[in-house]
C-alpha cells in the first residue's frame, strides 16, 4: 500500500458508523475505534485529528498518512437580519457555493441546510432553482453545515429546505439524517427533522420515508395539475396526485408530520376556487399547510399576496377541515427567506 499523504484530503465528517469501522480497518485499527472516531466527530466535535486522543498516537499518525482530515470548514462568511436570522456562505462545489440559514425562534433554533449547489427542479419562483445544477453536496458537506456555525450548540431542529431537492441527493442526505440520529452519532429524535420536496421521484420519496421517520414536507403551490406544472417542471413527470397516493399509504398521525409549504401568488393561486380545490385535493391526509408569502426575486414578474387574502384563505382551509397556518417570514433583508438562496458570495 502506498505510504505517502493522499494528495486530495479525505474527510472523516460525513461518514456512518459503517464507513468509520472501514477507515479503522484501513489504518489497522480494532473495529471498536469507529465508535472512538464518531464519537469525536459529532458529540465532541474534533476540528482536528490531534483533538481524537482516544486513539493511539500512532494510530492518528496513520490516518494522516492516509490522507484522512475531519473535513471540519468554517462558513466562507455570514449576514444578520434585523430579525436575528444569520445566513452563512459555505464552500460548495462544482464552484458554486452554498447557503445555510440559522433561525432563532423563542425556545427554537432551527438550521436550513442545502443539499446542492443550485438545482436541478428550475421552479420559476426559486432563486436556487433559476440559476442550474452545479453539483450535489457530499455528507460531509451537508454536517459541516450543521457543526460549523457559532450557534451550532443552540439548535434543536434542522430542516432540509436550503439549496436543492434533497431527494435527488438521497445517499448523501440519508447518511447526514442517520448521523443526525444514530446513538451512536448526535442521537436527535427524527421529529427535530424535516426534509422539504417537490415530490420530484416517488421512489426516492418511498425510500426515504421507510428508512426514516422525519418530518416531510411538500412544495405544493397549485391544486391544479397544469397551474403547478407552469412553475414547477417536476409536475409533468411526477405529478402531486401521484405523490399524494404515495403519502396515504403511510401514518402521519404518530411518528412523523406531513406538512404541506404553499407559498401564495397574488392574483395566482390565492383565491377562493383554489383554496376549495386544495381542501379537497388533502382530504383525509393527517396534515397541516403552512401558507408562506412569496418573497420577490429579480426577473420574475410574481408578486406577494396581500396579508388580508392569506389570511382569508388560510381561515377557509381551516373551516373545510385542514389545518393551515401563515409562516412567519424571516431573513427577507438578507435574502435568506424562502426561496431566496442563491449561494452567490453575496453574504
Amino acid at each position: 500500500m502506498e505510504e505517502t499523504t493522499q494528495n486530495t484530503p479525505r474527510p472523516l465528517l460525513g461518514l456512518t458508523i459503517d464507513g468509520l469501522r472501514r477507515v479503522a480497518a484501513e489504518a489497522g485499527m480494532p473495529a471498536f475505534a469507529a465508535k472512538q472516531i464518531a464519537r469525536r466527530l459529532y458529540v465532541q466535535r474534533a476540528t482536528d485529528i490531534s483533538e481524537m486522543t482516544e486513539l493511539s498516537k500512532r494510530s492518528r499518525e496513520r490516518l494522516a498518512e492516509l490522507g484522512y482530515v475531519t473535513g471540519r470548514e468554517k462558513p466562507l462568511s455570514s449576514v444578520k437580519s434585523v430579525d436575528g436570522t444569520v445566513k452563512f456562505l459555505f464552500r460548495g462545489t462544482e464552484g458554486r457555493d452554498v447557503e445555510a440559514v440559522y433561525i432563532p425562534d423563542g425556545d427554537r433554533a432551527t438550521i436550513c441546510v442545502s443539499s446542492q449547489a443550485g438545482c436541478k427542479m428550475n421552479c420559476s419562483f426559486c432563486m436556487t432553482g433559476r440559476q442550474g445544477f452545479h453539483g450535489s453536496l457530499s455528507a460531509a458537506q451537508i454536517i459541516n453545515q450543521i457543526l460549523s456555525i457559532p450557534q451550532s450548540e443552540k439548535l434543536t431542529n434542522v430542516v432540509f429546505m436550503g439549496m436543492g431537492e434533497p431527494t435527488d441527493n438521497l445517499p448523501a442526505v440519508l447518511d447526514a439524517i442517520e448521523i443526525l440520529t444514530a446513538p451512536w452519532g448526535m442521537a436527535w429524535s427524527p421529529k427535530r427533522i424535516t426534509v422539504s420536496s417537490v415530490g420530484a421521484s416517488p421512489k426516492a420519496l418511498r425510500t426515504l420515508l421507510d428508512t426514516t421517520k422525519v418530518h416531510i414536507a411538500i412544495s405544493l403551490h397549485s391544486p391544479f395539475s397544469s397551474e403547478r406544472a407552469s412553475m414547477m417542471p417536476a409536475e409533468k413527470a411526477f405529478p402531486a396526485t401521484e405523490i399524494l397516493n404515495l403519502l396515504r399509504g403511510y401514518d402521519f398521525a404518530h411518528q412523523r408530520r406531513l406538512s404541506f409549504e404553499y407559498i401564495m401568488f397574488k392574483g395566482v393561486n390565492d383565491d377562493a376556487r383554489h383554496g376549495r380545490a386544495l381542501a379537497r385535493l388533502l382530504r383525509g391526509l393527517d396534515c397541516r399547510v403552512n401558507l408562506i408569502r412569496f418573497h420577490a426575486i429579480p426577473g420574475s414578474d410574481l408578486r406577494p399576496s396581500s396579508n388580508a387574502v392569506m389570511e382569508e384563505f388560510r381561515d377557509r382551509l381551516n373551516d373545510d377541515g385542514i389545518v393551515a397556518t401563515i409562516r412567519a417570514s424571516r431573513g427577507e433583508d438578507v435574502m435568506a427567506a424562502c426561496g431566496m438562496l442563491a449561494g452567490e458570495g453575496k453574504c
